[in-house]
């Protein structure tokens, strides 16, 4: 969203040219139903490390399933529509467009930002939500098989939401306590136009503390920050995501030693390591009666000129992309109906 055309051009293949279009599963010059009813079809674009979805189905037991026998009519006729489907093992479209249905979120995400957010899964809607799902592992499991693993999938999340809240609250601490380096005042103005600190997301992190003003929301960097930011978002954006998607598509391996579970305890490490070095050598500048002046090139730079922030505040004193962009959808809060926030 704030990087120059070059370093997004995998981003905006998916999100601008792809999204919406029948040919980008059907092909444009094939438009032929069988091809879009193979699980390889959707590689093009659901799979990389904050959208783990192909390589949790492909290294997952279903996936497994798939790539054995998918050459194989008697167990995986293309030529019947999936309503009429009867395969050996799920694909993705088998599962996720139940039936045919072209409106993927019907069967998307149980949990909200791809399973990330701590979301009440006992809300109306998350129950909903698994009791559709139920409704389509039935076709070859048991209710009760299901469901168990849904509650697997439950485990496996809580116990990332402990550690991501972790991560966060160390590197907050940081923050308040004024040691972080660089502060949000020191680097060049995010993808809004703004200072804000890069993990200051919505309510979590909310207040003036935090740069910018109560109520602002921050974005996820993963650059130009410091190396705690960075791990940060890498383990919640990545690891748990790893997690997530690894147990809802029976990839458990990937859930946990695969950079999973496991991924984020070393970041959890890493970040408390840094932290104390940091603290450490605050203690020492203090204790000598030095004063740290902020290197210039965390401001500006080359490459940094290049990016979306500082384009606003130099072509747009005073801007930020929400004045520019009025209508920004689920990037602002202040536009975003009630509900959907």
């Amino acid at each position: 969203i704030e990087r120059p055309p070059g370093d997004t051009a995998g981003c905006t293949f998916c999100h601008t040219s792809s999204e919406e279009r029948c040919s980008t599963c059907h092909q444009r010059h094939q438009f032929d139903p069988k091809v879009a009813r193979r699980a390889g079809q959707c590689k093009t674009c659901h799979w990389g490390k904050d959208h783990r979805d192909w390589e949790a189905y492909d290294i997952g037991l279903h996936g497994v399933v798939y790539q054995v026998n998918k050459w194989k009519p008697e167990q995986f006729d293309f030529s019947k529509k999936l309503s009429d489907a009867d395969y050996v093992g799920p694909t993705c479209q088998y599962c996720h467009m139940r039936g045919g249905h072209h409106n993927v979120q019907r069967f998307g995400t149980v949990y909200t930002s791809m399973g990330m957010s701590m979301a009440d899964r006992g809300a109306p809607i998350w129950n909903e939500k698994r009791d559709r799902w139920v409704s389509v592992c039935d076709d070859c499991h048991s209710p009760r098989f299901a469901r168990e693993q849904l509650q697997a999938l439950d485990e496996a999340v809580k116990d990332a939401g402990l550690k991501y809240r972790e991560t966060f609250k160390v590197a907050e601490d940081l923050l308040v306590d004024g040691v972080l380096d660089p502060m949000p005042k020191d680097l060049c103005p995010d993808w809004s136009g703004q200072h804000l600190w890069s993990l200051k997301i919505g309510a979590y992190h909310d207040g003036e503390a935090y740069g910018g003003k109560t109520g602002e929301s921050g974005e996820f960097r993963m650059s130009n920050c410091t190396d705690v930011e960075r791990l940060c978002f890498e383990s919640v954006g990545y690891f748990q995501t790893y997690i997530y998607k690894g147990m809802a598509h029976g990839s458990w391996n990937d859930a946990t030693y695969s950079d999973g579970s496991f991924g984020m305890d070393r970041w959890l490490v890493n970040v408390k390591q840094n932290v104390s070095r940091a603290k450490g050598l605050a203690t020492l500048e203090r204790k000598v009666g030095i004063t740290w002046q902020q290197e210039e090139f965390w401001k500006t730079g080359e490459w940094l000129d290049e990016l979306t922030g500082p384009y606003i505040v130099k072509n747009h004193p005073g801007k930020t992309i929400f004045d520019l962009c009025p209508d920004p959808g689920w990037l602002d809060p202040h536009h975003a109906p009630a509900g959907e926030v």
